[in-house]
């Protein structure tokens, strides 16, 4: 073993001592306004908004709270993170997305349920937040959710002879030969939907993981022995190959719904151009699409499900705190955290985004804006997975498509390879 490994090691068998120590005493803020020491947070969330998020909690607070909140890209977090923990001077919590958390979970102290019960945990916050339970506690605090939602131009719906937006899957069939429009060579000048292709369609690995939720299919998974595995070749009730091969026939130009390939513009470019009806993207991309077209008449909707069986689901983007092993402040993190996930402070920080709550009785409340209530309502079937990493499995899912549209390989061969990919990479990650 290298010094490198050794020093590793040594940091997280104190931490695991310290946090044991720590959490036999760990107790809450019970709404005691005490002065907490300041501590340091990482993480990817945007930190303009993080810190204007602090601060108006601090207006409302006798005595605020100090988090030194250091934004680092997804790219560079796993690294430096590691790197700072070695050398004795990482953060006392993170703050990133549950498909960048699986590699991390030996770094972090789960809360336990004795702090935390996990039926208050349950009734707290929305069904996604549960895959942050497991049976040492809670690996994470619930922040913030970022729903994937379908927005549809109104007026390209209209020429059509179209009043509304499709609510399922198999609508799109028809939708095709309404709104998608070739010119006399074949090339396509106005497209109802852009999937099967990873390279130009934004979200493309959200939009394909949200089909596979639809089936029962959790694309990672624990097995009976607490280890982690690819699920993708696993059959739930519906097979999820049927999911990747509705994916992939769009691409296909030999098929009867192709609309899409490899030479078109990146699909939110299309859909802000006109020439695309269909666009899935994330709820927090509203202000965008306003922004960059101001005379785009479109409206939002929730992403379109299966019709028969499966489970009602959209991807949601969930941002968690997590308290770190190695901090020597884990008690003033679990408080502050407290803090911020309150109600009260939740629903401040919804309305601070224009983005649903993770809070289920936040939402429960209702909203009178027309974008929130759907927003909200996508949150509540939101859905995910604890990933490796989002550039890993996005190559992964994305060669899988690729394989199937170009021929090379078969849909059940493609799943089969992406999968020993897949459990490769986690190997690779939890090593």
């Amino acid at each position: 073993m290298s010094k490198f490994q050794i020093t590793v090691i040594g940091v997280f068998v104190i931490a695991i001592i310290g946090g044991v120590i720590a959490f036999a005493t760990f107790k809450g803020n019970n709404g005691a306004q005490s002065q907490l020491p300041p501590i340091t947070v990482w993480g990817t969330f945007p930190a303009d908004k993080f810190t204007a998020y602090v601060a108006k909690i601090n207006q409302s607070l006798s005595s605020p709270i100090t988090i030194n909140y250091v934004e680092k890209s997804q790219s560079l977090f796993p690294q430096d993170f590691i790197n700072a923990l070695a050398r004795g001077n990482g953060p006392d919590a993170i703050l990133i997305p549950a498909d960048m958390l699986l590699p991390q979970l030996d770094k972090i102290q789960a809360i336990p349920y004795t702090a935390l019960p996990q039926r208050t945990f349950m009734d707290t916050y929305i069904n996604e937040a549960q895959m942050y339970l497991s049976s040492n506690g809670i690996l994470a605090m619930p922040f913030v959710v970022d729903p994937l939602m379908m927005y549809w131009n109104k007026d390209t719906f209209a020429s059509a002879g179209l009043a509304t937006y499709p609510k399922y899957w198999d609508e799109f069939a028809a939708l095709n030969r309404a709104l998608t429009v070739k010119d006399q060579n074949g090339n396509i000048r106005h497209s109802a939907i852009a999937l099967g292709d990873f390279a130009n369609v934004a979200n493309a690995r959200e939009i394909l993981g949200t089909l596979l939720l639809q089936t029962g299919n959790t694309v990672v998974a624990r097995q009976s022995d607490g280890s982690v595995a690819s699920a993708l070749d696993r059959n739930t009730g519906n097979d999820p190959s049927s999911a990747i091969s509705f994916f992939a026939q769009f691409a296909n130009p030999s098929g009867n719904n192709y609309s899409w390939n490899r030479g078109m513009p990146n699909s939110k470019l299309a859909f802000l151009s006109g020439s695309l009806a269909t666009y899935f993207g994330f709820a927090s991309e509203i202000g965008d699409i306003r922004d960059k077209n101001p005379n785009l008449n479109f409206d939002v909707a929730a992403m379109p499900q299966l019709r028969n069986g499966g489970d009602r689901a959209t991807y949601g983007r969930l941002y968690g705190l997590s308290i770190v092993r190695a901090s020597v402040n884990q008690n003033a993190a679990f408080q502050i955290f407290s803090i911020l996930t309150s109600q009260n402070n939740l629903a401040t920080l919804s309305n601070m985004l224009y983005l649903p709550s993770v809070n289920s009785v936040v939402i429960a409340g209702g909203s009178n804006d027309p974008y929130m209530t759907i927003f909200d309502r996508s949150a509540l079937i939101g859905k995910a997975w604890l990933d490796i990493d989002q550039s890993q499995s996005f190559a992964i899912l994305g060669n899988m498509i690729g394989a199937i549209t170009s021929g090379a390989r078969t849909v059940d061969e493609a799943i089969r390879s992406a999968r020993d990919q897949y459990n490769v990479a986690i190997k690779q990650a939890l090593q």
